[in-house]
C-alpha cells in the first residue's frame, strides 16, 4: 500500500497511516469514476425486453455452435432455431420454453438476451398461383 522511491525520507508510526488512508481513498475515487463511466457506456445498449406466455421465440445457437450441429457447418449454420413458445417466466430475464425432445440435452430455461421474438409474417410466403412458367426462356447455358 506504500508507493514510495528507495530514496525518499522513511515516515514512521501516524503520517504512515494518513498517507495509505490518503492512496486507499484516491484510487477508491478512480475506481468508481471508471466503474461509472463503464456502466454509463453498458446502458445505452441495454433495453428491456419482455415476453409473455403464450409468445414465440427464436432460440439463439451461435455460441453452441462446438457442442451441437444445426444443419449446416461453417458460415452456412443458423443463427437461430425455433420458433419455441413460453411455458413460463421464472425471473425477469429468465424464460422457461418448449423445446422439442431432439433438444432434450439442453436445460430449457433461457436468458432473454438469447431470444429473438417471433413476428409471423405471412408476406413473404408465396403461392403456386403466382408463381409464372415461361416456357420461352431457357434456364439452361
Amino acid at each position: 500500500m506504500c508507493w514510495m522511491e528507495l530514496n525518499e525520507r522513511i515516515i514512521i508510526g501516524p503520517e504512515l497511516i494518513q498517507e495509505t488512508e490518503e492512496m486507499v481513498k484516491r484510487i477508491q475515487g478512480r475506481l468508481k469514476a471508471a466503474f461509472d463511466r463503464q456502466n454509463s457506456n453498458a446502458d445505452l445498449k441495454r433495453r428491456d425486453i419482455e415476453y409473455f406466455v403464450g409468445d414465440k421465440v427464436f432460440l439463439k445457437v451461435s455460441h453452441w455452435k462446438k457442442i451441437l450441429m444445426f444443419g449446416r457447418k461453417g458460415k452456412l449454420s443458423r443463427r437461430f432455431i425455433g420458433p419455441y413458445g413460453f411455458v413460463e417466466r421464472i425471473e425477469p430475464v429468465a424464460y422457461r420454453l418448449a423445446v422439442p425432445l431432439e433438444l432434450q440435452k439442453i436445460h430449457n430455461v433461457f436468458h432473454v438476451y438469447i431470444l429473438r421474438r417471433y413476428r409471423s409474417d405471412h408476406s413473404h410466403v408465396i403461392s403456386t398461383k403466382d408463381i409464372e412458367i415461361r416456357p420461352d426462356l431457357s434456364y439452361e447455358e
